[in-house]
C-alpha cells in the first residue's frame, strides 16, 4: 500500500450523466484502424494517433455526423477527442485477463502487484466506460471526483506509522524520503537454506516454455512440490493448457478466477510432487507448508464427525500422514519456486522466492526468462538478441551467468526509479492541493459544529458588497464616471435588492463610502427581516445547509479544474518554466476565485430563500424505494443477492387539523415540532405532548 499503490490517488466519486451511446459509437470505429494509424509506447503506457490515423478517424466521424467543424482538434470537439483517446487506450494498452477480467457482466480491475480482483474500483475520466464498450457489457455512468487524496498524504496524517515486511530493503530510500521511516533488517529465525539459482535466459518465449515444462516434469518425477509463478491470469492459463497438452492432469491453477478455492489450493501446494500454477496471488502472504496443511485436511475430511475417540484417532492418523509426506518433500529438496518471468519490481520477485525455504526448510528458486518478455523487451537492451545469435546461441540453449542477473537487476532498478519518480512527482503536486484541502475541510468541520453562522454570513455579505462597489465605482472618480447601472444589476443579482443607486449618484457630494454604507444597511435590514420571520432555529439550519451545499459543490468543481490544470501544466516546461511552480501559482488563483464564488453564491441564495409550508391536505411525498448492496471484497459479488436487499422506509402520515381528536393522540398522525399541540393547551407540540413522543 505505502509503495505500490501510491502511484494513484484515493478518490471518492459520484456518477455523472449517462453518455453510454457515445462510448459504443466511438468503440465501433476502433476496428477500422490499422497498425499505421497509431503509436503505442509501452514504457510510458501511452497510445497516440498518427497523422494518417487522425485523418481516417476524422472521415469516419464526419460520415457519422459526429464531427463539428473541420478538424478533430478544433475546440468544439474537445469531448470527442477525450472519447477517441480513451477508446484507443482501452484497445491497445489494456489486455483482458491481465489488466482486468469480465465477471458477472462487469469489468473488474486486477491489481498488477497482488494478482487479485479489486471490486468497486473503477478507472476515472471515462477509461472504464471505454473498456466496458470494448467488451460489450453494460456501461455505467461516468464518475465525477468528489474528494481526492494520495496514499502518502493520507498516511502522513497518522501520528505514528510503522510496518513489517520481508521485502522493504530495496525501497529503503523511498521510506526515508516520503514517510521519514527508517528500515531495519531483522535476522531470520533460522538460517535460510533455500538455493536461489541463476536465471536461465532463452531467445524466444516458445523455447522458454519448453524448458519450463521439462523442469516441471523433472521436479514432479522426483516428488518435489513445485510453485510456478506467472505475471498474469492470461499467462497462468496459457501454461495450464500447455501442461494439459503435455499429458499433465494433476495440477492446480490459482488466479483471480479461482480465488474461492485459494485456501484449499495453498493448503495442499506443499505435498510431494504437487504442481501449482499461480499469479502474484500466491506470491505474497501465503504460507505453503511442506507435506500439506494438517488443520485444513482435518477440517475437510472430518467435517461431519462428532468429537470422541474415533475422531481423535482419525486426527492422529492425518497428522502422521502429513508428517510422512513432509519428510518425503524435504528429501526431494523442499518447495521449488519456478518463476516464468521477472516482475517490474525486484520486491515482487523476492516475495515469490520467499514462499520457499521457510523456517529453515530446504528449497530452491529459479527464474526462466526470454528476450521477448515484457521487462526485457521494454527496458532491456535491444542489441542483446543480435549479439547472442552472433555468439552462436542455438535453439533451446539458455544463457546462465551471474552477469545476466546483474543486468536484469539494473533493468529492474531503472523501472523502480522511474516509478519512484512518478510517486514523488504525484506527491509534490498533491501537496499543493493538500494545503487547500486542509483549509476547506477545517472550514467544513467548523460549519458543522458551529451553532451560529450569522457572523460569518454577515462578513461574506460585507465582502460581496465591497467587491461590487470596488468593481463599479473607481477609486477617487467623479460620480459621472461610476457604472451605476452595473452596480444596480450586481445588487439585484447578489443581494436581491432593487435600490435607487442612479438617484443616489446624482446627490451632491456623495462618495463611494456612503454608497457602500447605504447598500450594506439595506442588505442587513433585509437579512434581519428574514431572520425574524424564520426564527433563530430555522434560520441557523438554513444558513448551515446553504453554506455546506455550496461549499461542497464549488470544491468538486475546483477539483475538476485542478485535474485539468495538472494534465496540461507540463507544457509550460517548453517555455523554460517550472511546471510545479506554475501549478502552485495557478492553483492559488483558482482557490481565491473559488472563495470569491462561495461568498457570492451563499449571499445570493440566502437573500432569496423563502420557507414554503406544505398544505395539510397535500399527500405526503412518497419515499423512493431504497436498495441495499454490499460487495464482497474478495469475490466482487453482491452479498444481498440479485435484486439487492429492499429497504422499506416507514413514514407517518399527516392528518388535517379538523380530523384530530384532542382527547385521542392516536388520531393526530405526524405533528410538526413547532406546530400548536393538538390537545388545545396552546403550547408548541415539542413543549407539550411532543416532549413524551
Amino acid at each position: 500500500i505505502l509503495i505500490d499503490e501510491a502511484r494513484t490517488p484515493l478518490i471518492i466519486s459520484g456518477p455523472l450523466e449517462d453518455r453510454s451511446d457515445m462510448y459504443n459509437t466511438v468503440d465501433r470505429f476502433m476496428s477500422a484502424l490499422g497498425p499505421s494509424d497509431y503509436e503505442v509506447d509501452e514504457k510510458q503506457r501511452t497510445a497516440t494517433f498518427t497523422e494518417e490515423g487522425t485523418e481516417k478517424l476524422e472521415n469516419l466521424l464526419r460520415n457519422a455526423g459526429l464531427l463539428k467543424g473541420e478538424h478533430l482538434y478544433d475546440v468544439e470537439n474537445v469531448a470527442m477527442v477525450h472519447h477517441v483517446n480513451n477508446a484507443l487506450k482501452a484497445h491497445r494498452l489494456f489486455t483482458r485477463d491481465k489488466d482486468y477480467i469480465v465477471r458477472n457482466g462487469e469489468i473488474v480491475i486486477i491489481d498488477e502487484f497482488t494478482g487479485r480482483m479489486m471490486p468497486g474500483r473503477r478507472y476515472s475520466e471515462g477509461l472504464h466506460q471505454a473498456l466496458e464498450a470494448k467488451e460489450h457489457v453494460a456501461i455505467q455512468p461516468e464518475n465525477q471526483t468528489l474528494a481526492s487524496i494520495t496514499f502518502q498524504n493520507y498516511f502522513r496524517m497518522y501520528g505514528k506509522l510503522a510496518g513489517m515486511t520481508g521485502t522493504a530493503a530495496t525501497e529503503a530510500e523511498e521510506f526515508a524520503n516520503i514517510y521519514k521511516l527508517d528500515v531495519v533488517e531483522i535476522p531470520t529465525n533460522l538460517p535460510v537454506r533455500r538455493r536461489d539459482e541463476d536465471d536461465e535466459v532463452y531467445r524466444t518465449v516458445e523455447e522458454k516454455y519448453r524448458a519450463i515444462v521439462r523442469e516441471i516434469r523433472e521436479a514432479h518425477a522426483k516428488g518435489q512440490p513445485t510453485l510456478v509463478g506467472t505475471t498474469s491470469i492470461e499467462k497462468s492459463e496459457y501454461l495450464a493448457d500447455r501442461l494439459r497438452k503435455e499429458g499433465f492432469t494433476d495440477f492446480e491453477v490459482l488466479n483471480a478466477r479461482h480465488h474461492e478455492r485459494e485456501a484449499a489450493i495453498v493448503a495442499q501446494a506443499g505435498k510431494p510432487g504437487a504442481i501449482t500454477i499461480a499469479t502474484n496471488m500466491a506470491g505474497r502472504g501465503t504460507d505453503i507448508q511442506l507435506g500439506g496443511n494438517a488443520e485444513m485436511r482435518i477440517a475437510e475430511e472430518l467435517a461431519g464427525m462428532p468429537e470422541g475417540p474415533e475422531r481423535a484417532e482419525r486426527e492422529a492418523a492425518i497428522r502422521a500422514d502429513v508428517a510422512r509426506l513432509k519428510e518425503k518433500a524435504l528429501a526431494a529438496g523442499g518447495l521449488y519456486v519456478l518463476a516464468t518471468e521477472r516482475h517490474e519490481s525486484r520486491r515482487i520477485d523476492n516475495q515469490l522466492r520467499g514462499r520457499s525455504g521457510r523456517q529453515g526448510d530446504p528449497g530452491r528458486s529459479k527464474f526462466f526468462l526470454s528476450l521477448q518478455d515484457d521487462l526485457m523487451r521494454i527496458f532491456g537492451s535491444e542489441r542483446m538478441d543480435g549479439m547472442l545469435q552472433k555468439l552462436g546461441l542455438k535453439e533451446d540453449e539458455a544463457i546462465i551467468h551471474p552477469w545476466i542477473n546483474k543486468a536484469l537487476e539494473k533493468a529492474q532498478k531503472k523501472v523502480e526509479a522511474r516509478n519512484f519518480d512518478i510517486r514523488k512527482n504525484l506527491l509534490k503536486f498533491d501537496d499543493v492541493m493538500n494545503d487547500q484541502r486542509k483549509v476547506v475541510f477545517e472550514q467544513r468541520l467548523e460549519l458543522m459544529d458551529g451553532t451560529n453562522l450569522s457572523e460569518t454570513i454577515a462578513e461574506m455579505r460585507a465582502d460581496v458588497i465591497d467587491d461590487l462597489v470596488a468593481r463599479h465605482v473607481p477609486e477617487n472618480a467623479y460620480a459621472e464616471q461610476w457604472d451605476t447601472a452595473g452596480l444596480a444589476e450586481g445588487v439585484r443579482r447578489y443581494l436581491n435588492l432593487d435600490l435607487p443607486i442612479a438617484e443616489w449618484a446624482k446627490e451632491e457630494g456623495i462618495a463611494e463610502g456612503e454608497i457602500r454604507q447605504r447598500i450594506a444597511a439595506a442588505a442587513d435590514a433585509a437579512a434581519a427581516d428574514r431572520a425574524t420571520r424564520f426564527g433563530p432555529e430555522i434560520m441557523a439550519y438554513v444558513e448551515r445547509s446553504v453554506m455546506l451545499q455550496t461549499l461542497d459543490h464549488l470544491w468538486r468543481e475546483h477539483l475538476v479544474n485542478l485535474d485539468h490544470l495538472r494534465s496540461v501544466v507540463g507544457f509550460r516546461g517548453y517555455a523554460q518554466r517550472d511546471p510545479l511552480n506554475e501549478y502552485k501559482s495557478e492553483a492559488f488563483e483558482l482557490f481565491q476565485a473559488m472563495l470569491g464564488n462561495l461568498r457570492q453564491a451563499v449571499t445570493a441564495q440566502l437573500m432569496r430563500v423563502e420557507l414554503v409550508r406544505e398544505a395539510a391536505e397535500a399527500p405526503p411525498p412518497q419515499a423512493p424505494q431504497a436498495v441495499g448492496h454490499h460487495l464482497d471484497a474478495t469475490t466482487g459479488e453482491d452479498d444481498f443477492g440479485e435484486g439487492g436487499g429492499t429497504l422499506t422506509l416507514v413514514r407517518e402520515t399527516v392528518v388535517p387539523a379538523e380530523q384530530r381528536d384532542p382527547q385521542n393522540p392516536a388520531t393526530w398522525g405526524k405533528v410538526g415540532r413547532n406546530e400548536p399541540c393538538p390537545c388545545g393547551s396552546g403550547k408548541k407540540y415539542k413543549h407539550c405532548h411532543g416532549a413524551f413522543a
